[in-house]
């Protein structure tokens, strides 16, 4: 019920919006004439109503070139690799960097689609070839593929890793860190050749027990049977994946927003400001930050459950009995991959020490192959995106692949 009534309001809500960006436009075209500058509020208030509602389908990359180091352009070739129901592998590889460093970029499965790591990629583009885990919207994925759980996910990893093959270096942004801590460990514990050079962590749960954030005292707070009562909806007749249990993103997005109310509220305030202003740049900016993040997609309710019950509950990694399809997972087996961390200091969703926390875990590792960055100044999302990502945090990352190599 809780998402057919979402729903049925989405469509109704997708018309208005329809028409407000149709009106957005005309009265944009009559703000540009001298005797109609006035008008110039109506078109920004327009913007705003077509703004302000939820999409279910992921994004264009929209990376056809950048910019390298020495201000050149170069083509950017992006071509799908593995596909499975639940995702795909992506790679982006630039003119001329046939032969850079193999990355794999893991983007969380955390309510919004891969294309949120577009700044992040854009960055790694310059020294590596890119390869993105690009899951799919589970509300559009058909109920008789099967469930994806904790376990698929960690799966999924090793087969990217494999496909990648030998000397791979992996990052992994946010709510993924866990899986992909484990997935190494697994490829080390079968003494597996496809084992990556470098592995890092940037601003996730390793060990949710240290600095708890609202999140982490949110999913400590109720009994898993709470979450999977209150929280899990079911995908409406009407889209592809009818009957599949998800967590829905529109609720995802909610939590998120509710815990920086003021900050966003502020945003569409200067959106329109800024476009009655004629600061047409900082609006724009604005805008495409908010068609991005209001790109939502569905999670799986098996995922959703054994994330909150295995990361945030039970500390199942730290505590050393994570397992993983009956093999309990042992970071301390990992030996030939380099380890970062990357925290910021100002992160309200994973604090600081909780990444960290992988240093102790992984204790096969010499401590020259273990390095941790603390980034001041910065949240959660300026770990991996914005200005001080690609300035300071990236060419440690950068370095840290090269050394490791």
């Amino acid at each position: 019920m809780m998402y057919d009534a979402y729903q049925n309001y989405a469509n109704l809500s997708h018309s208005v919006r329809i028409l407000a960006s149709s009106s957005e436009r005309i009265f944009s075209v009559w703000s540009a004439m001298q005797f109609a500058s006035p008008l110039r509020r109506m078109a920004a208030y327009y913007e705003i109503v077509a703004l302000a509602g939820f999409t279910h389908t992921r994004p264009d990359y929209g990376i056809a070139e950048i910019t390298t180091d020495s201000d050149e352009t170069v083509s950017v070739k992006e071509r799908e690799i593995l596909s499975t129901p639940f995702g795909a592998l992506l790679h982006f590889a630039r003119e001329g960097g046939e032969d850079d460093p193999r990355v794999l970029l893991v983007a969380p499965m955390s309510g919004h689609f891969a294309t949120l790591l577009r700044g992040t990629i854009r960055s790694l583009l310059r020294h590596h070839q890119v390869y993105v885990t690009d899951w799919r919207n589970t509300r559009d994925v058909p109920l008789d593929r099967g469930n994806f759980g904790f376990a698929e996910f960690v799966q999924h990893l090793i087969d990217f890793i494999k496909v990648i093959g030998p000397q791979s270096h992996v990052v992994a942004v946010c709510q993924p860190v866990v899986a992909a801590l484990a997935a190494v460990a697994m490829l080390a514990q079968d003494n597996d050749p496809n084992q990556p050079a470098s592995l890092t962590l940037m601003a996730g749960p390793i060990d949710t027990r240290i600095s708890p954030t609202k999140v982490n005292e949110l999913a400590t707070s109720r009994p898993l049977d709470w979450f999977k009562e209150r929280l899990i909806g079911v995908v409406p007749h009407s889209l592809g994946g009818a009957g599949r249990h998800v967590y829905p993103g529109f609720m995802q997005l909610a939590a998120f927003m509710s815990m920086n109310i003021d900050r966003h509220s502020k945003a569409f305030v200067d959106l329109f400001k800024s476009r009655v202003e004629g600061d047409f740049e900082k609006a724009n900016q604005i805008r495409t930050f908010y068609e991005e993040y209001f790109a939502i997609m569905d999670l799986d309710a098996a995922f959703f459950l054994e994330t909150v019950e295995i990361v945030f509950q039970k500390h199942a990694l730290p505590e050393g009995k994570l397992l993983i399809r009956e093999t309990l997972v042992e970071p301390r087996a990992i030996r030939k991959t380099f380890l970062l961390t990357i925290e910021g200091e100002k992160d309200d969703i994973c604090a600081v020490g909780q990444t960290m926390a992988a240093h102790d875990l992984c204790s096969g590792l010499r401590p020259y192959m273990k390095a941790h960055h603390l980034q001041p100044d910065v949240g959660h999302y300026g770990v991996f995106n914005g200005r001080r990502w690609d300035k300071q945090i990236y060419p440690i990352l950068r370095d840290h692949i090269y050394s490791s190599a």
